[in-house]
């Protein structure tokens, strides 16, 4: 029924696809208006008024590979890397 349309992004100017799928998803929303910006486009435009997330570097205890974390590590807690924090997560599942 719907088929991919491409379209130019009003604020940066490039094309970009909207997806038989997106359009299926703005119907069943009720959106009656195409978009307007490219995904770049409208993620910039959402984080403008976000400070920057800070990322903070250290040791996973599984692993001992590089962890990368969104809060000021402490020493009485493990802190895990991406990999081994979804395995133990599917683990316990």
């Amino acid at each position: 029924m719907y088929e991919n349309k491409t379209l130019v992004c009003k604020e940066c100017g490039q094309e970009f696809i909207f997806t038989a799928g997106e359009q299926e998803f703005y119907a069943q929303q009720g959106f009656q208006n195409e978009p307007k910006k490219c995904k770049a486009c409208r993620m910039a435009k959402k984080n403008a008024g976000r400070a920057p997330r800070e990322l903070f570097t250290t040791t996973c205890a599984n692993c001992g590979g590089e962890a990368k974390i969104p809060f000021e590590p402490s020493n009485d807690r493990p802190v895990y890397c991406s990999e081994c924090f979804a395995a133990m997560k599917a683990e316990q599942q």
